[in-house]
């Protein structure tokens, strides 16, 4: 990381089905090997599951699964005196959505069922009723950090 200057951030341009940015942020962590298609094709294909399961917007689906695995705290490295210590600090909104994003599609691929598609819609249901295991994920990150709320003092 340059420490002169910040890394400016990109314009991401919204998806051409729903505008909406946050579900293009989402093609692009799904992505792989710059191909964009084929993660257009993952997204869409699982929102057409999820649409014809849950019976609800898929869109709507998506963010209430994105509400559901972000996370409002975490715990940090934090170097004192020789000690290292996990510092509980909480997260900035734009990390909250890169981390509920990226523990998605980690979720997603983890699952067990035959496509892609599947196991993304499997995962973006779940995590909308609040089950799954990037919700797990999240209430682990949470249970870190009131384990180690004594050191929530050493906090910068």
């Amino acid at each position: 990381m340059s420490r002169r200057h910040s890394a400016e951030k990109r314009e991401v341009l919204p998806d051409p089905k729903f505008k909406d940015i946050i579900v293009t942020k989402f093609m692009n962590q799904i992505m792989r090997d710059g191909k964009k298609s084929v993660a257009e094709r993952i997204v869409y294909g699982a929102f057409d599951l999820v649409e014809t399961r849950a019976k609800k917007n898929p869109v709507e689906v998506f963010h209430n699964a994105l509400e559901a695995v972000a996370p409002a705290v975490e715990v940090r490295s934090r170097r004192v005196g020789g000690a290292t210590y996990q510092v509980p600090v909480e997260v900035r909104t734009e990390r909250r959505q890169a981390l509920a994003i990226r523990w998605l599609a980690a979720a997603a691929a983890g699952r067990n069922e035959n496509t892609m598609r599947e196991r993304l819609a499997g995962e973006l249901m779940d995590a909308s009723q609040g089950r799954g295991n990037a919700v797990k994920k999240r209430e682990d990150t949470h249970r870190m950090a009131d384990a180690n709320k004594a050191f929530a003092h050493y906090r910068w």
